[in-house]
């Protein structure tokens, strides 16, 4: 038999009549393939994929028109320009929307995990420093708050800092960490057991030996989090720090948005060598690398974007609300510098310019 093409996946039927009906696209990174993917409906029976080439993809960040993308050693602004996507010339009419780099930071190895945006700024989670970060141009970061524990600002990784919860008003609210290190990577003692999730205004621990906590995010109806070596969606009762499993999925969750009532929640598989998870409680299920949706009045899945190749590891998931086709430009081709963009209108500068559709569209 003839094995499947790089980036084949599968879907469940009802997928792309969900995505619109709720007017959405999604994205993920995968920094294990070093790619940006965004998921769109074509029509109510087909869904379709653009995957974008990005140097270790982690974190993103979407607030009005930008998508801040959060790279090996950079931070990647883009900035929607509608406009130009009806004139983009490997695909003219095609997309609905296309966001162009317009600045980058070279921030160097900060190893950076979840991003959001805030009231001060766009807040980075620096996982190798072990503090949340703040950027602009004259520094790599600016540390801006770090755990009690941690008492020097060094890059060592001391605690594995992962998760960063917003809410609506822009304030810092809840961080995510492996373990409370304050030597070199000292979180993978025990780290399977050891997460723990603070609050950033008291610097305080309100929920500890949790198994290995990701993505918290604040919703209309309280605090979620991944909970990723035992698969559990949670919810978490502030008071106590004591959480509800809503529900549990066969992978390790990483990466979390939501759009009404459904929740979107990545899924990674683990690696067969990997000496950190092999003893997870979700070791032996997870073996399936994609999105699962869940309806959040049953808890239930509802359905799945699953891949079949090349894709086995996700780390951000976002909800692109009232997007329908999507595109987002790199660095690697260089026709965002062929855009030229101003307050009435747009420009391809050299239209000759133009950049290659990926095999796996």
């Amino acid at each position: 038999m003839t094995p499947p093409p790089p980036f084949s996946y599968t879907y469940s039927p009802n997928i792309p009549e969900l995505l619109l009906g709720l007017n959405c696209s999604l994205a993920i990174s995968t920094y294990q393939t070093g790619k940006v993917v965004i998921f769109s409906p074509k029509d109510q029976n087909q869904l379709i994929q653009l995957p974008r080439n990005f140097d270790k993809p982690m974190g993103m960040a979407i607030k009005d028109s930008q998508w801040v993308v959060a790279t090996r050693d950079e931070l990647i602004f883009t900035a929607n320009a509608p406009g130009m996507a009806k004139n983009y010339a490997p695909n003219p009419n095609v997309y609905d929307s296309l966001f162009i780099p317009r600045v980058t930071y070279h921030t160097g190895s900060l190893d950076l995990h979840d991003i959001s945006y805030t009231k001060e700024g766009l807040v980075g989670v620096n996982t190798m420093f072990s503090c949340l970060s703040k950027f602009d141009a004259n520094l790599s970061f600016e540390n801006i708050w770090q755990p009690h524990f941690v008492t020097d600002s060094k890059p060592e990784d001391r605690c594995h800092l992962n998760g960063l919860a917003v809410d609506d008003q822009g304030e810092l609210k809840y961080v995510t960490a492996l373990g409370q290190g304050d030597s070199a990577r000292e979180w993978k003692e025990g780290m399977l057991n050891g997460g723990i999730l603070m609050d950033v205004e008291s610097n305080s621990i309100i929920g500890d030996k949790l198994p290995v906590p990701h993505s918290p995010r604040i919703y209309k109806d309280g605090l979620w989090m991944l909970l990723s070596a035992t698969g559990e969606v949670v919810k978490v009762n502030l008071n106590d720090g004591k959480y509800d499993v809503v529900t549990k999925l066969n992978g390790f969750v990483r990466g979390m948005d939501r759009i009404g009532d459904y929740l979107f929640v990545a899924t990674s598989k683990l690696r067969p060598n990997s000496s950190l998870f092999k003893e997870a409680p979700v070791a032996q299920k997870s073996v399936v690398c994609g999105i699962s949706v869940i309806y959040i009045p049953t808890g239930q899945p509802c359905g799945h974007i699953l891949y079949q190749t090349s894709v086995e590891e996700l780390f951000d998931l976002k909800v692109l609300p009232g997007l329908m086709r999507p595109n987002i430009l790199n660095h690697s081709k260089q026709m965002h510098k062929t855009s030229v963009i101003t307050e009435k209108e747009v420009f391809w500068a050299n239209p000759e310019v133009k950049e290659q559709e990926t095999p796996a569209q």
